[in-house]
């Protein structure tokens, strides 16, 4: 597994273009005015990163649709377990320099660039971060009656953490959470949605990572101010 601030995909070797790359920040925006919206309703959501406003439970209205169109895609037995959607910016930077601090601890003869670079992998910076936008939905699994699954490393974890684990086409994490991630994939790219390929959880649509990934002209969905 690879942790230089050039990741590769581990199955195919091919270079991984991460949100802090310059190209994923060029491209444009058109915000649409598109609302957030509950989805507490719609899909079963998760508390363990809850706030008292409910804004991570919050995602743009057309995300949550494509979520619950996906949702039916799934393996009978299995339902999406949302642990969040919309992230202040506040809160954004925060969680970057937090782990920019254990980056610089770590690796304290690294440049500020490589470190940057390297934060993101885990974390976007604000300006290109798709859950600002109320645009990415971190995700996992359960079964039909709430029971998590076995994805091949918690969600959330770093790449120190996970030992790569948390790179979606991670070797080594088992035949069951390799299928679990198969159908993930399946469900969510069949509607449009793309994945972060350095975050099994991650997924989007509308923000800026997700129009470079697709070939957009911009971004239907910019960052938002607290409360949508």
């Amino acid at each position: 597994m690879s942790y230089t601030a050039r990741p590769v995909d581990p199955r195919t070797g091919a270079p991984i273009v991460l949100m802090g790359d310059d190209r994923v920040a060029r491209m444009p925006v058109r915000e649409c005015g598109e609302p957030l919206v509950d989805c507490r309703e719609a899909v079963r959501v998760d508390g363990r990163r809850g706030d008292a406003a409910g804004e991570w439970a919050r995602l743009r209205a057309g995300v949550l649709e494509l979520l619950v169109r996906a949702e039916a895609l799934l393996p009978r037995d299995r339902r999406w377990l949302l642990v969040e959607g919309y992230r202040p910016l506040a809160l954004q930077h925060r969680i970057g320099d937090g782990y920019l601090a254990a980056l610089r601890e770590r690796r304290p003869r690294a440049g500020e660039r490589e470190l940057r670079t390297l934060a993101s992998r885990w974390v976007a910076p604000a300006e290109t971060a798709g859950h600002v936008a109320g645009a990415a939905a971190d995700l996992t699994l359960c079964t039909a009656s709430g029971a998590e699954v076995d994805l091949g490393c918690p969600e959330a974890a770093t790449p120190e953490e996970s030992a790569g684990a948390c790179f979606t086409a991670a070797r080594g994490i088992g035949a069951a959470a390799a299928a679990e991630r198969r159908a993930m994939a399946e469900a969510l790219g069949s509607v449009g949605m793309v994945n972060y390929p350095t975050e099994w959880w991650h997924w989007s649509f509308g923000d800026r990572y997700w129009a470079w990934s697709t070939g957009a002209e911009a971004a239907g969905y910019g960052p938002l101010p607290q409360g949508g």
